[in-house]
Order: C-alpha cells, then sequence, then structure tokens
C-alpha cells in the first residue's frame, strides 16, 4: 500500500546541512529497502498560485488557499505493507528532517 508523508514546516528557515544530509541517508534507506516511490520538496507558500474553475471564468489568486504558520514543505510517497510500516517510516523521516510529518494512505 502506498502512504503520503507530508513534511510540516513549522520552523524558522530551510533545511539546515545537518537535516540535508540525514534526509539523504534516509531516503538512501527508503531506496534500499524498497519503500521508496517519489519524494519532493515544495516552495514557499507565497509562489503559490490558486486556480477556480468552478464558475463561468477561471479565477487566479496569487498565494495560498490558507493562510497559516505551518504548512506543508515536502512529501514522501513510500510503499509500505500496512499502516504500521508506514508510521514507523514516517517516525525516522520526521526525525531526518527535523519536522513534523503527517501519515496518510493513498484510497
Amino acid at each position: 500500500m502506498q502512504y503520503m508523508v507530508s513534511v510540516i514546516f513549522d520552523n524558522a528557515g530551510l533545511a539546515t546541512p545537518e537535516e540535508d544530509a540525514a534526509i539523504d541517508v534516509f531516503n538512501d534507506r527508503l531506496v534500499a529497502e524498497g519503500h521508496w516511490v517519489f519524494a519532493g520538496g515544495l516552495g514557499a507558500p507565497t509562489t503559490a498560485t490558486v486556480i477556480d474553475n468552478r464558475g463561468g471564468e477561471a479565477m487566479f489568486t496569487d498565494g495560498p488557499f490558507l493562510e497559516s504558520k505551518e504548512f506543508l514543505a515536502g512529501f514522501w510517497i513510500i510503499e509500505a505493507a500496512d499502516l504500521d510500516v508506514a508510521l514507523k517510516l514516517a517516525a525516522e523521516g520526521s526525525k531526518a528532517c527535523n519536522r513534523k510529518v503527517e501519515v496518510r494512505p493513498f484510497l
């Protein structure tokens, strides 16, 4: 089963060199153990554009759809046998990136 592990940004500043190195080690482990599907970092909410095309004409709005001091900074898509495995991996990912994470299964 596949899970999305969302990285929640709630610290000031970008990842430190030490955090980047720990994330690389974690990513390598995900690959080696067959859990890796995909991962990526995201630009700051100020780089977002919200599009609403539910009416007669598409409306484009700069910035995030939700203002918050916490936001999605990146994610891992992992393959795990079950939720327990996904949660264990997510806990290790949280430690590696030094951020909170959220785990959700794909439907």
